[in-house]
């Protein structure tokens, strides 16, 4: 069970964490979670590419150090890079100080203050830390790609139907996601080109800035 639309209530509970970007320019932001893999995320590359859109990659260090060349390409193209954990844990299953220090191993590669918690999951302990040394990313809009019983079609209209100017939006560079990303990633792309929208990466400061974020890196 997931929502496609982060309520208001519950980014109204957590307002240290990054939900969307305030904005009423065209912007959106999408980002792609899981990854790298040599099988999936040249193909992200490509289409974003092909309209001139930035995103962010948040990325799970043991791909990292599996395919280096891989992530070297996301950096070369000027996309922004995220912390995934090392392993993709979840944060409501894991100890804090195993969470933490695989957290850190990540942190080594990816070289980013930026953090997602997989599956969005953490304990408030862990919250309350990681606040202290991270800018942590949510989002408000999650496309769905991931999920094998709603079809390529109900994933695009996920996106399409929801987000706004601001919107941070969840896609994934993994296996699982490819069929429907390949088919998404780029309908989504024409589709919000059409109407006027760019397509940004986030960033540290600008997560800081938009947030009002008082903790110090």
């Amino acid at each position: 069970m997931y929502l496609v639309k982060t309520p208001k209530f519950i980014q109204n509970l957590f307002p240290n964490f990054t939900w969307r970007i305030p904005t009423q320019e065209k912007v959106l932001y999408l980002s792609f979670d899981d990854g790298p893999i040599p099988e999936v995320t040249p193909m992200v590359l490509e289409h974003l590419a092909a309209y001139d859109a930035k995103a962010t990659f948040f990325c799970v260090g043991d791909n990292v150090q599996k395919h280096p060349e891989v992530f070297q390409a996301v950096l070369d193209a000027g996309h922004s890079v995220g912390n995934h954990t090392f392993n993709h844990l979840n944060g409501w299953s894991t100890e804090n100080i195993p969470y933490f220090h695989n957290i850190r191993h990540c942190a080594r590669l990816v070289n980013s203050t930026l953090f997602r918690p997989p599956y969005g999951r953490l304990m408030p302990k862990q919250a309350q830390f990681l606040q202290r040394h991270y800018r942590i990313i949510m989002w408000d809009v999650l496309s769905g790609d991931f999920d094998p019983k709603i079809s390529r079609e109900q994933c695009f209209h996920n996106v399409t139907s929801k987000a706004k100017p601001g919107s941070i939006i969840v896609f994934h560079d993994s296996i699982k996601a490819s069929k429907k990303l390949s088919y998404v990633l780029p309908k989504v792309l024409a589709h919000f080109t059409a109407l006027g929208y760019t397509f940004e990466q986030l960033n540290a400061e600008e997560a800081v800035k938009k947030t009002n974020y008082l903790h110090s890196a």
